[in-house]
C-alpha cells in the first residue's frame, strides 16, 4: 500500500479514497471510505489508457455484470452504484472491504495449508464454478492471487481474462492485448478451454493449497507448458485423503475430470460452509487477517481525521518507502504514519529501476473483479511485442501487420456482425487446426518460427465457429483464420485456433468487436455437447413478452396446459411445444387454474369464478361473487387455500352492519357500525355451488386471513394462518407461537386448534394423512402428534440451519434448510438417509423442493439455480442457471427459482421466462 499519487482521484462517487492499495494488470485498487455511512470499500478502478478502448469496457463490464449474477456466498457482492455515480465516465467498481489474505500470501506466509483449510477452500471454489458450469460457461479466473482467505471462507475475485490477466496493455489500432496465466493440456494442444478447464486449474491450486507448490507449472514457461501437455503430476507432498481428487482434476483429458459438484461433495459433503464452521484458518493466518483489519480501521480513522476536500492535492513523498514490518505477510496492510507511504520504485537484479508491477505481491484487499493476476514466474516471458510465445488476435483493417519473424497466429474479428452464426459458406473448404509447433528450448527466445502442417479437416464444420455466409472473408494463409468473435470474447480462441503456447496467451481485442457474447441467453442448439452435469436440452423455451405485464401466477392445468396470470389477462401455454395458445382478458389477476373434468380449467379472479375453454380461452361459465354467495355481498375472495378433488377452499370477507344497543331514556340513539366478517368456505367447482362456510377470526388491516394448507386427511383439514395477515393480538395471544387449525372435511366445524412445541408462526410445517405434523423448531426439524401435540423423532440441525417446508413422499420426508441443503429422512424415525448441498450461495431461505410425479426426482429451486437430484440416494444429477436479461444492458434477473412438474417434465420458471426439461 502507499500513499496517493499526484494523478490519483481522491473521489469516487461517495468514496472518499485513503491509500492506493496497489496496480494490476488492468486497474488500480484503493482503499476508500464513506464517511457518511461509515463504511470502508475497496476501489478497483480501470487504467484510464485501458478504459479508453471501447473493447476493454465492454469486457470490463461484462465481467462485472457476471460478478452480479454470482454475487453471494463466496463472490462479494458490489456495491450498487447511485444516481449521481452512473453518470462517472470512469470505470470502477466498488466492494466492501473484507479483512483477507490472498492464497499466495497466505502460503508466503505461514506455509502450506492443513487438510480440513485445504478442502474448504476447493469446496468453497468447486461450489462457484459449479455455478458457473451450470450456464455452459467457464470462469477463467482462478490463480493463487485471485482467491482470498477470509475467516468465513474462501472468496473468489476474478471472472474472465481482465480479472486472471498477467498483463494487459493498449496497442495501436484500438487493441486490447490481454495476457492471460495458467494453460491446462487442452488450451496447449489447441482445444478451446471449457469448464473441465477450471478443474484442471483447480487442481493446481489445491496442490498449491496442501504443498506450497504448483505441480507442473513452476518454472519457465516453456518448460511448464512443456510438462502440463506430457508429464503426469508429482503429488507426494499432497495429504494422501486428496491426493486421488486431485489427480482426476489434473487428468489430461478435460473428459476424466470430475465435475465441479464432484469435487464440492468429495471435499465437504455438508458444504464448505458448514464444514467452516468454528474457525478454518491457521492460526498465523488467522491472526494476520485479524491484524490487518486493525491496521485498516486505523488508516480509516486517520484518513478521516486528515481527509483533504473532494480534488484537494495531497503531497506525495518520494523518499519514504513503506518497508514491510517483520512477520508481515506479504501484501498486509501496515500500521504506519500516512506520510511513510509512498511511491517504492523497485529495481531488476541489474539494477534498472521499474515501476509497480502486475506480478507485485497482491494486496488483501480485492475488487469485485479481482483483476488481478495469475500466478506467473519470474521466468515467464514479459509482455508487449518480443514476447515469441503469443499468440495475437488481430482486429480487421489493424495498421500492424503481422511480423513473419514471430510464430503467431492471427485470428481476424470483422468489424460488423449481427445475427447468430451459421453455416461455413458453400464451397470454402473447412478450416483445418493447426498441429502445435516444438517448444522452444528453455531460454531460447530467438526460435525461428516453425510452419504448422494442418492436420486432418474435422469432420463436421460445426466443430469451428463460423461466419454468417454474406459476410466470411477468404481464408488467407494457413496461419490467418477467421473467427466467430464469440469465440474470442469467450476466452476460447487461443485453443480453437489449435495452437500451442509457452506459458501464457494473448488475446488481443480490437476497437470494432462487439460486446461480449456470454450476456446473450445461450439458446438450445442441435450440435451443443453434453457435459456432465449440465441439464439436459430444454424441450421448449417460453418467454413472456417485455410488453405485457409480468406473470402473477403460474399453474398447470392436467398436463396440457400452463396458465399463466398477470394484471391485464390470463395466458394458455401449450404444454407440449411452449407456444402460446390462447389469451383471455378476463382471467386477469385470477389464481388457481384448476381441471374442471377434461374440458374445463378454473380460475378464481377478484370478482369472480370463471370457467375457460382449454382449447381458445373463451369463458365457458362465470359465477359472480355477489351473486354466488347469499348473505355476503361484496365479498372480497383471498387465498385459494388447496383443493382435494373437485373441492376448493378459499378465504374471504365482507362488511356487516352492527346495529347500535337502542339507547337509554333521555339518551342520544348511537351509529351502526361496519366491521369485518370472515369465513372459511368449501366450494364444489363441478357443482358450482358453496358447500359450507365457517366463521374465522379477520386478519390483519380488517381483511380475510390468508391461510396455508398443511395437511388433508380423510376427514378434515389442518391450515395455518401465513404470519403476514396475523394481528398483533393473534401474536400476543398465541405468545410467538404458531396455531394450527382443524376443520371437519364434510362440514366446515372447527375440531380443534392447537401449538406445537416451538414452531413459530412463519415456521415452516407440513404434515401427512397419517396424523403427523413436521415442522421447523428453531435450528431442528421435528415430528409432532396431532391434535395431541406429543413429540416424535428430532433431526438436528447447525446454528442458523433453519429449515424450509418438508415434503413427505411414501417412506420418506425430503427436506430443505438455509444452508441451501436438502435431504431425505425416515418419516418415522427421523433418521437421516441423505444430506448433499445444492452448492448455491448461502442465502436468507430454504430452497422449495419439488419432486417429480414418479418421486424419482427432487428439484430444489434457489434463488440462484435449480439443483436436481436423485430422490433415492441423493445422488446430483444436473443444475440449471438462467443467465438472466438477454440485453446486455438490461438489468440483472434477480428473481427466484419456481418449479412445477407433471408426467416426465419439469417447468423452470425464473421471471419472464420458462424452460421445459425432462426428468426422471
Amino acid at each position: 500500500m502507499e500513499a496517493l499519487r499526484q494523478n490519483d482521484p481522491r473521489r469516487f462517487g461517495p468514496y472518499t479514497v485513503a491509500a492506493r492499495f496497489r496496480e494490476t494488470a488492468s486497474a488500480v485498487q484503493y482503499l476508500a471510505r464513506d464517511t457518511v455511512l461509515d463504511d470502508t470499500v475497496v476501489i478497483t478502478a480501470a487504467r484510464p489508457e485501458l478504459a479508453a478502448l471501447p473493447a476493454f469496457r465492454r469486457r470490463f463490464q461484462a465481467e462485472a455484470r457476471t460478478a452480479d449474477r454470482l454475487a453471494g456466498g463466496w463472490v462479494q457482492p458490489r456495491i450498487a452504484p447511485r444516481a449521481d455515480e452512473d453518470a462517472d465516465d470512469r470505470l470502477w467498481t466498488a466492494v466492501a472491504y473484507v479483512p483477507a489474505l490472498t492464497l499466495a500470501e497466505a502460503i508466503d506466509f505461514a506455509g502450506p495449508l492443513p487438510e480440513r483449510a485445504v478442502r474448504i477452500l476447493g469446496a468453497g471454489i468447486a461450489e462457484t464454478l459449479s455455478r458457473v458450469h451450470a450456464t455452459g460457461a467457464v470462469l477463467e479466473g482462478l490463480a493463487p492471487r485471485t482467491v482470498l482467505l477470509a475467516e468465513d471462507g474462501p472468496r473468489l475475485t476474478a471472472f474472465g481474462p481482465l480479472g486472471a490477466a498477467a498483463e494487459a496493455e493498449a496497442r495501436t489500432g484500438g487493441q486490447l492485448s490481454v495476457r492471460l496465466g495458467y494453460l491446462t493440456p487442452e488450451q496447449v494442444g489447441g482445444q478451446a478451454a471449457g469448464p473441465a478447464s477450471d478443474l484442471f486449474v483447480l487442481g493446481l491450486l489445491l496442490a498449491y493449497a496442501a504443498t506450497g507448490t504448483t505441480p507442473l507449472a513452476d518454472g519457465p514457461a516453456a518448460e511448464a507448458a512443456e510438462r502440463i501437455a506430457r508429464t503426469e503430476p508429482e503429488l507426494d507432498g499432497v495429504p494422501e485423503e486428496l491426493r486421488g481428487l486431485i489427480a482426476r482434476c489434473l487428468a489430461k483429458d478435460p473428459a476424466d475430470r470430475p465435475t465441479a459438484g464432484t469435487v464440492a461433495a468429495e471435499l465437504a459433503l455438508e458444504g464448505a460452509a458448514g464444514l467452516a464452521k468454528g474457525g478454518w484458518l491457521p492460526e498465523p493466518v488467522s491472526r494476520a487477517v485479524s491484524e490487518q483489519a486493525d491496521r485498516v480501521r486505523g488508516l480509516a480513522t486517520r484518513t478521516e481525521a486528515a481527509a483533504d476536500p473532494p480534488g484537494g492535492p495531497v503531497d506525495t513523498p518520494d523518499d519514504n518507502p513503506a518497508d514491510s514490518a517483520p512477520g508481515t505477510p506479504t501484501g498486509a496492510l501496515h500500521d504506519t504514519p500516512d506520510d511513510d507511504l509512498a511511491d517504492t520504485p523497485t529495481e531488476d537484479p541489474d539494477g534498472t529501476p521499474t515501476g509497480p508491477s502486475a506480478d507485485s505481491p497482491t494486496h488483501p484487499l480485492l475488487g469485485a473483479l479481482g483483476h488481478g493476476p495469475a500466478d506467473s514466474h519470474p521466468d515467464s516471458p514479459g509482455g508487449g511485442d518480443d514476447d515469441p510465445r503469443t499468440t495475437r488476435i488481430g482486429s480487421v483493417g489493424s495498421p500492424r501487420a503481422p511480423e513473419p519473424d514471430r510464430p503467431t497466429t492471427q485470428l481476424s474479428i470483422p468489424r460488423e456482425r449481427s445475427g447468430p452464426p451459421a453455416e461455413l459458406p458453400t464451397g470454402l473448404p473447412p478450416v483445418a487446426p493447426l498441429v502445435p509447433r516444438p517448444l522452444p528450448a528453455p531460454g531460447d527466445q530467438t526460435a525461428p518460427p516453425v510452419p504448422a502442417t494442418p492436420a486432418p479437416a474435422p469432420t463436421t464444420p460445426a466443430a469451428l465457429p463460423a461466419l454468417p455466409p454474406a459476410q466470411a472473408p477468404a481464408l488467407e494463409a494457413p496461419s490467418r483464420l477467421a473467427f466467430d468473435r464469440r469465440t474470442l470474447l469467450l476466452g476460447g480462441a487461443a485453443g480453437a485456433a489449435g495452437l500451442a503456447v509457452g506459458g501464457g496467451a494473448v488475446f488481443v481485442l480490437g476497437s470494432h468487436d462487439s460486446g461480449p457474447a456470454d450476456d446473450a441467453k445461450p439458446a438450445p442448439t442441435p450440435s451443443r455437447p453434453t457435459v456432465a452435469g449440465l441439464p439436459p436440452r430444454p424441450l421448449w423455451v417460453y418467454t413472456h413478452p417485455d410488453a405485457q405485464p409480468a406473470p402473477l401466477t403460474a399453474a398447470l392445468w392436467l398436463d396440457r396446459l400452463l396458465v399463466l396470470t398477470s394484471d391485464t389477462q390470463a395466458v394458455g401455454i401449450d404444454l407440449r411445444t411452449g407456444r402460446r395458445a390462447w389469451e383471455c382478458p378476463d382471467g386477469a389477476k385470477g389464481q388457481a387454474a384448476l381441471p374442471v373434468g377434461d374440458d374445463l380449467c378454473f380460475v378464481a379472479g377478484p370478482s369472480e369464478f370463471l370457467w375457460l375453454s382449454p382449447k381458445d380461452g373463451q369463458v365457458a361459465h362465470r359465477v359472480a361473487y355477489e351473486d354466488q354467495f347469499e348473505d355476503a355481498p361484496y365479498l372480497k375472495v383471498s387465498d385459494i387455500v388447496g383443493r382435494s378433488g373437485a373441492v376448493i377452499w378459499f378465504t374471504g370477507s365482507h362488511q356487516v352492519t352492527v346495529k347500535a344497543r337502542k339507547p337509554k331514556k333521555g339518551k342520544k340513539p348511537g351509529r351502526d357500525t361496519q366491521v369485518t366478517a370472515s369465513f372459511l368456505f368449501a366450494y364444489d367447482v363441478v357443482q358450482r355451488k358453496e358447500l359450507w362456510r365457517t366463521p374465522v377470526p379477520t386478519g390483519r388491516e380488517s381483511a380475510a386471513p390468508a391461510y396455508r394448507l398443511i395437511a388433508v386427511r380423510p376427514d378434515d383439514i389442518v391450515v395455518r394462518q401465513k404470519s403476514a395477515t396475523l394481528t398483533p393480538g393473534n401474536v400476543r395471544a398465541a405468545r410467538g407461537r404458531a396455531v394450527f387449525r382443524c376443520f371437519d372435511q364434510e362440514t366446515g366445524k372447527l375440531l380443534w386448534t392447537g401449538s406445537f412445541g416451538r414452531v413459530r408462526p412463519d415456521g415452516a410445517a407440513a404434515g401427512d394423512d397419517q396424523g403427523l405434523l413436521y415442522a421447523a423448531a428453531g435450528d431442528d426439524l421435528q415430528s409432532f402428534e396431532m391434535p395431541g401435540g406429543k413429540p416424535g423423532w428430532t433431526l438436528n440441525g447447525t446454528a442458523g440451519s433453519v429449515f424450509g417446508t418438508p415434503v413427505p413422499a411414501g417412506a420418506l420426508l425430503h427436506t430443505t434448510n438455509v444452508n441451501q441443503e436438502v435431504g431425505a429422512v425416515d418419516r418415522a424415525t427421523g433418521k437421516l438417509r441423505w444430506q448433499r448441498s445444492t452448492e448455491a450461495a448461502p442465502g436468507d431461505f430454504a430452497p422449495p423442493v419439488t419432486l417429480s410425479p414418479s418421486g424419482k426426482t427432487l428439484l430444489a429451486a434457489g434463488r440462484t439455480q435449480v439443483t436436481v437430484f436423485a430422490a433415492a440416494d441423493g445422488r446430483r444429477l444436473w443444475k440449471f442457471q438462467d443467465i438472466g436479461a438477454q440485453d446486455p444492458k438490461g438489468a440483472t434477473v434477480t428473481a427466484p427459482y419456481r418449479v412445477l412438474t407433471f408426467g416426465k417434465t419439469a417447468v423452470v420458471q425464473r421471471d419472464r421466462i420458462f424452460y421445459a426439461f425432462p426428468v426422471a
